[in-house]
Parts: C-alpha cells; structure tokens; sequence
C-alpha cells in the first residue's frame, strides 16, 4: 500500500516543482493529473480465497473511447451461480477473459451499460443532435436503475458492489437478502457510502443518527448532477444479514456490534461457571487478541454477576462482620490476565492456506508467572473456531507450558459447521472442525455407512433445479447432540502429550439471535441458506469431500 501511494504522489509533487501552486488548482489537475475528481472508489478487500496477487485486486476496469460506457466496479461479494452467469454471457455472445464473479458481474453491468448507450444514441440521433451533443446527453439521461435491474436478474448470492461511470455518475447495489452490510452519508457537499459505519462516523465526523442503512435489493444511485436516490433492483427478500459480520470481520467500534459483542460474552458466561466448577478463585480469565477483546469483558460482566451474588451471600451469612471482614468479601476479585500474546499482526484465518499452517506455530506466545501449576484453571474466549488449526499447533500447547490444572476454551460464535459462500469465503466443508468431528463421531458410532447414503442423496439433489434442493448434511449433524460434537472436537484439537485436560465452549444459536437480534444470517452454523445457490452449494462441497477434492464449490 505503501508504495502505491508513494508511486502516484510521485507524479503531484513533480508536477508541484514545475508548476508551483497547481495543486491548489482543482480544475487543472483534473484535465491534467490522474487520480483527481470529484469521485472516488477505495476498496479494501483481504484475500480470504485464492492468490493476493494484482490481478485479483478491485476494482477492475471496462475501458472505452466512450465516457459513458467506461465502468469500474469493485465490491463485498461472491454469486453462488457463476458458472449459469457465465453461460448467459455467451449466449449474448461475449467472450469474457475468465470465468470469475468479479468479471461476470462486471461485463453483466457492462453489457447492458452497452444497450442504454445504444438505445440512447438512437433516440438522440432520430432527433436531430450531434454527435458531440449526444454524449451529453446520454450522460445526463443514463438510466442507471434499468442497467442494474437487467445486470442483477439472475445472480444469486451476497454483495455489496460499487460501480463508476466514466462521466461521473455512480452507484452501490446491494442483494436482495441484505446479507452484506451497506450505510451511506450525503449532505450538501458529499455523498459517501461504506461497509461499516465508523469509518464514516469518523473520517466525516457525523453523529450515527445522520448514516442511513442501505435497502437490500436496492441501488443508491448517484449522478454527477448531485441527484442521490435509493432506487428498487431486486425485490427485497426475508432479510439475513451476515451475523459473522457482527461476530468478527466488522469492526468492533461500531455502537452496536459493540454491544452485541459484548452480549455474546454474557451467553456463555453461566456455561464458563459451570466448567470451572464456579471455583473463581482458582479460576483465570484470558482471551485471544484482539477480535475477541470485547465478548471477554461481556463474559466477566457476565461472571462478575454471579460472584457478586456470591459476595452478598457471605455478607448475609456474617451478619455481626466487622469491616475489615467486609472489605476482605468486597475485595475479592475475578482473576483477569493477558495470558496469549499475538507476537505478529497476522491473521491466519485470512491467510492463503499452503502458509497458514506455518504460521500458526508462531503466532502466539502465553505470559508467565500468573498460573498456579496444578492448581488454576485458564478460561480463554476466542471469537470463533473455524479450522482448530491455531488451537491445536499454538494456542493449546502454549498454554500447556504454564501447567493449569484445566484449559477452557470458550467461542462466542456456535460451531462452524457448513460452508459460507457469500462473501467470507469460509468455502471447503472438510476444512471445518466440527465437520471432522460429526465424521468422526459418526464412525466411532458404527454409523459410516450414513456419510456414502448422503454422498447419493447429495448428487441426486444437484440434478434439481437449485430452487428445489434441500441440505443432505444436516441430517448428518442431527445425529448428534452439540455438546457431543464440542467435546468431539476438544479431543481434536488437543496435541499429544498435553498435560491439561481441555474442553471447548460454543455459543448457542438461541445465544447467537439473542445478541444479534437484527442479524439472523447463519447458515453456516445452521446450513439455513438464505439463497436457493448456498443450498447447492453445500451439497456440492459435500460431494467434493467424499469424491476428495479439495477446491470451493463455487
């Protein structure tokens, strides 16, 4: 990032040393100077799926000798029927260079950008104008809504997509199912639009009240003439928003994620007494940096309940204390240590998986001195448990070095069970934990024979048309009882040799909804697909499971 900047701030202050004062001229540097103009599209998007390489980098470029048919679009999403998209293309009679969603949406919006243009400069032309005069008017008159309305017809999944018009109109389209989060800010000067909300709360300096919620399915069209409209694409649907948006990837600073998050530490809480047998005094109280930071201060409020109702037990039971016995009871506090340190900032969720199994036994290292060998019990809240990868490699046996008596490993999001392929990119079943846990537990209950009866259900369900599949994996988990599948996976994720017996901690989905209420999408704790393409999607990875390959099957 930083020689991108470096590289094109280059060419302002060249210019600055010829020419003194021209960056205080607007008009000139945007006839003369790239990277200048009244619209803007930044995109940060972290490669959760394939290679960080430039040409999988937003946003991508339709170019064109015309100003109205130039299109830049980037955004938050994945189309579960890309291959389908594809086909459609051809049959337009397009050739496009791969076949990806970024560039099938991308020639989509492109072709019928392509069909306004046409169709306008027909109209114009019938009427007598110019040429020159015509791509005037066609900028003025695009019809931004109709090109998105034909573009999006078909496409099933989550996005959040921006897209620039090369005259200076724009737009931001949002799916039908709100599954990707979208809020925007105008006023007089400005109209902004974000994934997250204290970006804009923040660089605009704006009270929350004045951000608005973009509408699933709609568009927020913006056109150079300052004209700012939501405008109906798809017809809204039941609304799911991603609830992992809220668990880990947005950020936290947001007001009500903020609370939500820390509401999932509450849920677990009387779950975390239980483990530890609500012996608090022998008890620590840990989390693993830094996503999980907030849902470990909901889980001490949420212990930190229970003990004061404890210490008002022992008041009442010393009903003659003198105040030093009363100050003794007060003065008892939780034990709170930053026991896992992360030594480099590197998210090994996000990481390209030939190095994320190298990085992980490096990540992470425990402070010393603050347990008691033999005698303490560590609680340590991560966000989420998606592979078990860093429990097993790092975590587990780097807490098995300060020799607790027990290692409590508690997630504030439920078991992780099916693929998520919206926009996470959370893509091969098999990777799962607690998929190899239902597997496992499968055999050892002489019930193997159920993975092939599946494998077949699975491929006759793919014969449907996707509107009518159903899920053939979870009847596979409705063998078994939650908890026997998190005590499944603790054995797991627990390296050979470890001294400390360990047990794992899920949030529940009744937990889950009741922290984020507004945020029901979780079908990937559920296999409750909001789209007809996320049902064939999660049968075709299980096929992919069973048949060995091991590729996202989208």
């Amino acid at each position: 990032i930083t020689e991108i900047f470096e590289d094109i701030f280059t060419k302002f202050k060249n210019l600055e040393a010829k020419e003194p004062g021209i960056l205080q001229d607007v008009q000139r540097l945007k006839i003369s100077t790239g990277f200048t103009g009244e619209l803007f599209l930044g995109h940060l998007r972290y490669g959760t799926f394939g290679q960080n390489s430039i040409e999988n980098c937003h946003p991508f470029l339709r170019q064109n000798n015309w100003m109205t048919r130039n299109l830049i679009v980037a955004g938050n999403f994945n189309l579960t029927n890309v291959d389908e998209l594809f086909g459609l293309l051809t049959e337009l009679g397009q050739h496009p260079k791969e076949m990806s969603d970024t560039v099938t949406v991308l020639e989509k919006i492109g072709h019928f950008l392509d069909v306004e243009n046409e169709d306008l400069f027909r109209k114009f032309k019938q009427l007598g104008y110019t040429n020159q005069d015509i791509s005037g008017l066609i900028a003025k008159e695009l019809n931004i809504q109709r090109i998105l309305v034909n573009a999006a017809e078909t496409w099933d999944g989550g996005y959040a997509m921006a897209g620039l018009f090369g005259h200076g109109d724009a737009f931001v389209l949002r799916d039908p199912n709100g599954i990707r989060p979208v809020f925007y800010y105008t006023d007089d000067e400005v109209a902004v639009v974000c994934s997250e909300r204290p970006v804009i709360q923040t660089a605009f300096n704006v009270k929350l009240d004045n951000i608005k919620e973009l509408t699933p399915g709609h568009a927020l069209v913006i056109k150079k003439s300052g004209d700012i409209r939501e405008a109906l694409v798809r017809k809204p649907l039941a609304k799911t928003p991603c609830s992992f948006e809220r668990i880990y990837f947005s950020r936290g600073s947001d007001a009500d994620i903020y609370a939500e998050r820390i509401q999932l530490g509450k849920n677990v809480a009387e779950r975390v007494l239980a483990a530890v047998d609500y012996d608090l005094k022998n008890s620590v109280f840990s989390y693993i940096p830094n996503t999980a930071e907030t849902a470990f201060y909901g889980l001490l409020k949420g212990v930190e309940h229970h003990f004061n109702k404890e210490k008002l037990k022992r008041l009442r039971a010393q009903p003659g204390a003198t105040d030093e016995q009363i100050l003794e009871i007060l003065g008892d506090r939780l034990r709170v240590e930053k026991i896992a340190i992360k030594d480099i900032k590197l998210r090994t969720f996000i990481t390209a998986d030939n190095s994320r199994n190298e990085m992980v036994t490096h990540v992470y290292d425990v402070t010393y001195g603050k347990i008691r060998e033999g005698i303490d019990s560590i609680v340590i809240i991560d966000d989420s448990i998606v592979r078990g990868t860093t429990l097993k490699q790092s975590i587990i046996k780097m807490l098995d070095r300060l020799c607790p008596k027990k290692i409590i490993i508690v997630s504030s999001a439920p078991q992780i069970r099916y693929p998520d392929c919206y926009g996470i990119d959370m893509a091969i079943i098999g990777d799962f934990v607690a998929f190899q846990a239902m597997v496992e537990l499968l055999k050892e209950n002489g019930k193997e024979k159920m993975l092939n009866e599946a494998y077949e259900k699975a491929k006759a369900e793919l014969k449907k048309p996707k509107e009518q599949m159903k899920n053939v994996v979870q009847e596979l988990y409705d063998q078994f009882t939650e908890q026997q599948i998190a005590n499944k996976i603790a054995q797991l994720v627990t390296p050979e040799n470890n001294k400390a017996g360990v047990e794992i901690i899920f949030q529940s989905i009744e937990g889950l909804h009741n922290a984020c209420p507004n945020n029901h999408g979780d079908w990937y704790f559920t296999g409750n697909y909001p789209t007809p393409g996320g049902t064939k999607v999660v049968n075709k990875s299980f096929v992919y499971y069973i048949e060995g390959k091991k590729q996202r099957a989208y």
